[in-house]
């Protein structure tokens, strides 16, 4: 794959294909999903948090060959609902790609989308975005480690601070 696709292995570090968030199954056949928005930042790839509002690229690699000659169609809702029946943001009709690449360009204001991936005689896959949204999930997970640290040495000095030893030290007298 790295010599087919050099930059594509590189696009998230050294993630392996099957722990890469980006990549998913459809119909027994992995997909791979990128935004850009060269307008915020030249170089950057986004999967499901958009950092900006405006004109973003979207582009799908189908990674397994079996998907090249399917027709494949793309669509952009606004909205996570599980149906589809949300605002259509961007569309783009099932057609082969023999390069592998699906490509298009929506304007995406502040809030969710849902690009559903439709392959023909496949069911359909689908990616949530954020554009330009707090993900209190992950920001939840990244204070964990720092509060469990802060409780423990408070629960240490707590402790130290009723211990007979600090006592006596801080005893009046004591020089």
């Amino acid at each position: 794959m790295t010599l087919l696709l050099p930059g594509f292995a590189h696009a998230h570090g050294t993630v392996a294909m099957e722990e890469d968030p980006c990549v998913q199954r459809v119909g027994g056949n992995l997909v791979h999903f990128n935004a850009y928005q060269p307008q915020n930042e030249a170089k950057a790839q986004y999967c499901t948090e958009i950092p900006g509002e405006g004109d973003t690229f979207l582009v799908v690699d189908l990674v397994d060959a079996g998907l090249r000659h399917t027709p494949v169609g793309v669509r952009v809702v606004r909205g996570l609902s599980e149906t589809t029946e949300g605002e259509t943001v961007a569309y783009w009709p099932p057609a082969t790609h023999p390069d592998g690449v699906v490509r298009g360009e929506a304007r995406l204001a502040k809030g969710l989308y849902k690009l559903i991936i439709s392959p023909e005689g496949f069911s359909p896959s689908s990616y949530h975005l954020r554009v330009q949204q707090v993900d209190y999930a992950k920001m939840g997970r990244q204070a964990m480690g720092p509060l469990v640290v802060f409780l423990v040495l408070a629960l240490i000095g707590y402790e130290f601070s009723k211990s007979k030893r600090f006592m006596r030290w801080r005893a009046p007298g004591n020089s």
